[in-house]
């Protein structure tokens, strides 16, 4: 059976493309080339599905919820809301999985940010 690899893309619709672009740029520091190529560092992947009418996902119009690893959940909190980013002001600890935080990009699209145990 063929598998998939990973994941290839993350794509999402904007009505700003080049704004919401340099914000995740600027603010998360995603360091991807013109054409949205992002040279990621290994680490696990979490792929799950949820309930059709959870809110764990922000607006129930947003039906997938980009999750990505941080080395340090506090200090990209902190520098978040120095950018005067959205930031949800509990953070969460599972313990043997690690911590997450959440921020909402300029065009109400929720992230999770995850420091892996």
């Amino acid at each position: 059976m063929e598998r998939v690899l990973g994941i290839g893309g993350y794509f999402l619709r904007a009505a700003d493309p080049t704004a919401l672009s340099t914000w995740y740029r600027e603010v998360l520091g995603l360091d991807f080339d013109a054409n949205g190529l992002w040279q990621q560092e290994a680490g696990p992947t979490v792929f799950a599905a949820f309930p059709a009418d959870t809110d764990y996902l922000g607006a129930r119009t947003q039906q997938t919820m980009l999750n990505v690893r941080v080395g340090d959940l506090d200090a990209m909190l902190a520098q978040l809301r120095a950018a005067g980013a959205e930031v949800d002001a509990e953070s969460q600890d599972l313990a043997g999985v690690g911590r997450f935080g959440w921020v909402t990009d300029p065009e109400g699209n929720r992230i999770e940010l995850w420091q892996p145990s």
